[in-house]
């Protein structure tokens, strides 16, 4: 299931970095997505066995430009419905290391049967 996110994150030309794995003394892209799995949770059991699993994600998208927070992040919310994914909001501030940078996120989930 992370495959099919960050495939979906990257059709958008920006960088895609688990979050946390983005090494300090790099600096930081001008924009780029993030993303955390919060929670791959059982779910749907028959018969003492799960069918389903819940895959909760965190997708976060930081740039230089603040615009462009607002902007990509509700079309990356658009095309991850349009892949099956549970999108509610219209997401939240993040907190940004770089002064240079703000950030916007939004929670994603999606059903694996």
């Amino acid at each position: 299931m992370k495959d099919k996110l960050i495939k979906i994150l990257e059709s958008f030309n920006f960088p895609v970095f688990q979050q946390g794995t983005l090494n300090k003394d790099d600096p930081y892209p001008e924009s780029f997505f993030t993303f955390w799995n919060n929670d791959s949770a059982d779910n749907e059991f028959y018969d003492n066995k799960e069918n389903a699993y819940i895959w909760d994600f965190d997708v976060s998208f930081y740039s230089s430009d603040p615009n462009l927070v607002n902007t990509k992040l509700l079309e990356a919310k658009k095309l991850l419905k349009q892949n099956g994914f549970i999108v509610h909001g219209k997401g939240y501030d993040v907190v940004s290391d770089e002064p240079t940078h703000t950030g916007r996120g939004i929670n994603v989930l999606k059903i694996e049967k």
